[in-house]
C-alpha cells in the first residue's frame, strides 16, 4: 500500500498547497484560539491575585491548594522564568514542577519533602517578583483597580506568549481530527474507542478512535502505551487485522519539521518491532513539510495524507 510517498513528482506542488492552506487557517483561526486562551489566562491571574492577597503571600500552602498557579507565578517575576530556570534556582526537579503546573500534587512524595521544595520555589519567586509591575507591594495599601488590571494584563500576556506555540498547535490538531472524523463518518465509520487490555487486532471493522493508546515494546524491552492520534479499522480489515494508525502533524515553519522528523521514524520502528513490518503508520499533514522532510519519512517507510486532499485516505483501503 502506498499513498503519497512513492509519488515524488507531486511533492513540490503538494508542499505549496499545504503551506497555503496552513497560512489561510492561521490568519482565520489562530488569533481567535489565542484570544480564547488569553481570556482564560486572565481569569487564572485574577484567581492568583485573590489567593495570594495581591501577591503579598506567596507560600507553599497556597501552591498546595492550587498547584497550577505555579505556571502563572513564573510569569510574575522580572524577568519571567522558564520552568527549567525555576528548577535550577530552587534545586527542584522538572517532573515535580511539570506535575504541579498540570494541577497535580505528587502522590508518593512525603509532605515534608514537598514542602521543602515549595519553600525554595516560593523563595525564588518572592526574590525575583516584578516589583515595578506590582508597585503596590512597596506600600501597605491595597492596589487600585487600575494597578490590578494593568498587572493582570501584563502577566496574562506573558503567560500566553510563553504558550503561544502550543495554543496554535492544539487548535490545529483539533481541526485536523475534526476533518478526519467528518471524512470517516461520511463513509459510515463509527467512532468507538477500543477497550484497553484487548488486542488492537480485535478492533471492530468500520470503527475509529482518537488518541488511542497502542501497546508497544520500547528499546529497553519494556511494554509501554504509545498514544496514537487516530486508529482506524477499515470496513474490510487488512490481512493481519492491524488497524491503520494516523498521526496528525502541522507546522508553521520548515525548521521545526526537520527537528521533529525523527520522532515519527522512532515511533514507526517501535510499532514494527512489536507488530511486524506490515504495520501502517500514516501522517496527516498540514503546513510546512518540505521535500527533505518527506524524503526522510519515505525512506523510513512512512506514508502520508495531505489535509488539502483527505480523499487520499481511500488509497489506504478506507
Amino acid at each position: 500500500m502506498t499513498i503519497n510517498r512513492a509519488k515524488p513528482d507531486l511533492w513540490n506542488a503538494d508542499v505549496v498547497a499545504s503551506v497555503r492552506l496552513y497560512n489561510q487557517w492561521f490568519l482565520e483561526a489562530a488569533p481567535q484560539a489565542y484570544r480564547d486562551t488569553r481570556a482564560a489566562v486572565v481569569d487564572d491571574v485574577e484567581a492568583l491575585f485573590t489567593a495570594t492577597n495581591d501577591m503579598r503571600d506567596i507560600t507553599p500552602g497556597i501552591i498546595m491548594a492550587n498547584p497550577a498557579i505555579l505556571a502563572t507565578l513564573r510569569m510574575a517575576t522580572a524577568p519571567p522564568i522558564a520552568r527549567d530556570r525555576l528548577m535550577g534556582l530552587s534545586y527542584s526537579t522538572g517532573a515535580l514542577i511539570k506535575s504541579l503546573e498540570e494541577g497535580k500534587l505528587p502522590r508518593r512524595m512525603p509532605r515534608t519533602e514537598l514542602t521543602a521544595h515549595l519553600d525554595r520555589m516560593c523563595a525564588v519567586v518572592n526574590e525575583l517578583l516584578d516589583r515595578t509591575l506590582f508597585d503596590w507591594l512597596d506600600g501597605s495599601s491595597p492596589p487600585t483597580p487600575e494597578q490590578r488590571e494593568l498587572a493582570a494584563v501584563v502577566v496574562s500576556d506573558r503567560r500566553c506568549g510563553a504558550v503561544a506555540d502550543p495554543i496554535v498547535r492544539n487548535a490545529q490538531e483539533t481541526r485536523q481530527l475534526a476533518i478526519i472524523r467528518s471524512w470517516l463518518l461520511d463513509r459510515n465509520y463509527v467512532e468507538q474507542p477500543h477497550p484497553s487490555g484487548i488486542d488492537i487486532h480485535q478492533m471492530q471493522p468500520g470503527t475509529f478512535s482518537f488518541r488511542q493508546n497502542v501497546p508497544v515494546v520500547n528499546e529497553d524491552g519494556k511494554s509501554i502505551n504509545m498514544p496514537i492520534d487516530a486508529v482506524i479499522q477499515p470496513h474490510t480489515p487488512y490481512a493481519d487485522r492491524m488497524p491503520l494508525l494516523v498521526e496528525a502533524k502541522s507546522a508553521g515553519d520548515f525548521t521545526n519539521t526537520n527537528k521533529r522528523r525523527k520522532e515519527e521514524a522512532t515511533k514507526a520502528r517501535q510499532l514494527r518491532d512489536t507488530y511486524g513490518s506490515d504495520v501502517q503508520l500514516v501522517l496527516f499533514l498540514c503546513g510546512y513539510f518540505d521535500a527533505g522532510y518527506l524524503g526522510y519519512e519515505a525512506a523510513a517507510g512512512i506514508d502520508w495524507v495531505w489535509e488539502h486532499r483527505p480523499n487520499d485516505f481511500s488509497l489506504a483501503g478506507l
